[in-house]
């Protein structure tokens, strides 16, 4: 991808305006106990600068941009699911795609355990209201492979169950792709040692313990048989009209990189006609006054 002079002028600007972003990042570091600290590093010695990274990130949603505009603009209908262990990066990823965009063009879906009265349900039926009319992009944090990842894994449901979704979920998608509909299969894989690394930061870190549910805990007790799971999955969904697309976690920002501009990849977006923006003058009344409004109606002035 180039980019003109603009562009780069933009993207200095944007670099400029990041601090509260390193903010975070400098908080989630202060938080961690110096020891896990140091044990983190280690196992990243060849981490990108934050410099490299945040130019990179920017280049990168300013992309994202040009791709939302044109889905608007040519009506497509975009499905990404993002699926994968506990702790691999599917929410940063999610985070970053979505962070500059139109929250009505491209949005997230996280749906809650099934309620009773969706257990009775045929399986796809809760996901199908959120798919995308056109001119919309909706990323799946999380989607329908619960049935053959946490579902199976946790024994929430029966062999029979996954059998029938196996059988049926290459139809459903060739179904929605047939239909105008492009789905995009991300699984983040992350090592061993990395989540293990992960859920410990997570501990650690009073502002992501809310993070660990009983489920995460779970994963760790059943890292194998989350892996077999896996492999079926694969095996059994990874069709032509739907493929999956593994992205290596291990390294946070190196993945949401690699995944966002797999994305970009994807599609042959290009830039569309836009309405030349002009700021209208403003309209005086002369005999108008603004009223004065009771101070207990404001917040208070503390900072």
């Amino acid at each position: 991808m180039t980019f003109d002079k603009d562009a780069q002028d933009w993207l200095e600007a944007e670099l400029a305006d990041s601090l509260d972003e390193e903010f975070e990042l400098e908080l989630e570091d202060a938080l961690l106990s110096q020891e896990i600290k140091k044990i983190y590093q280690k196992a990243h010695p060849n981490a990108l600068t934050r410099a490299e990274y945040f130019y990179d990130l920017l280049r990168l949603q300013a992309e994202l941009i040009r791709l939302q505009d044109w889905v608007e603009h040519t009506g497509e209908k975009i499905v990404v699911l993002f699926e994968g262990r506990d702790s691999a990066g599917k929410g940063g990823v999610i985070k970053r795609i979505t962070q500059r965009l139109n929250p009505r063009i491209v949005r997230t879906v996280a749906l809650p355990a099934p309620s009773d009265r969706e257990k009775t349900q045929w399986y796809f039926q809760r996901y199908v209201p959120h798919l995308p009319a056109a001119g919309e992009m909706v990323l799946f944090d999380r989607s329908w492979y619960n049935r053959s990842g946490v579902e199976r894994v946790m024994g929430f449901a029966d062999e029979d169950q996954v059998e029938q979704f196996f059988q049926d979920v290459p139809d459903f998608e060739r179904m929605l792709v047939r239909s105008g509909i492009k789905v995009v299969k991300y699984w983040f894989s992350v090592s061993d040692e990395e989540q293990q690394m992960r859920f410990l930061m997570r501990i650690h870190d009073p502002m992501k313990q809310w993070k660990l549910s009983p489920m995460d805990l779970q994963s760790r007790i059943r890292w194998e048989q989350y892996t077999k799971a896996k492999e079926e999955t694969f095996a059994r969904t990874n069709i032509p009209e739907a493929p999956w697309y593994i992205v290596e976690g291990n390294d946070k920002k190196r993945a949401r990189l690699n995944c966002i501009d797999h994305l970009l990849s994807l599609f042959p977006y290009e830039d569309v006609p836009h309405e030349e923006i002009t700021l209208p003058e403003r309209v005086y009344n002369k005999d108008y006054e603004r009223a004065v409004l009771p101070p207990e109606l404001y917040v208070p002035s503390k900072y």
